[in-house]
């Protein structure tokens, strides 16, 4: 796992991912067409709706999950 550090909300922030996740969620941000940090700004507000919320990290891993199964459904 490697650490990366990112801006949120004028804050910086570290994340640790595998660097699958981190080149998926990279993919993600470029196919939306949108900054790779204002994704995870919305995977970080999100976040708090599941309970107990889960770290950053986890929550970019089950976002990334999510992405990626609904394409498979085409959902």
């Amino acid at each position: 796992m490697k650490k990366h550090s990112i801006s949120l909300s004028g804050h910086r922030t570290s994340i640790t991912l595998e660097e699958p996740f981190w080149q998926e969620i990279k993919a993600i941000a470029d196919q939306q067409g949108r900054p790779l940090a204002q994704l995870i700004k919305e995977i970080d507000a999100e976040r708090f709706d599941e309970r107990p919320a889960p770290n950053l990290s986890s929550a970019i891993r089950l976002y990334v999950l999510r992405i990626l199964k609904q394409r498979l459904t085409g959902l």
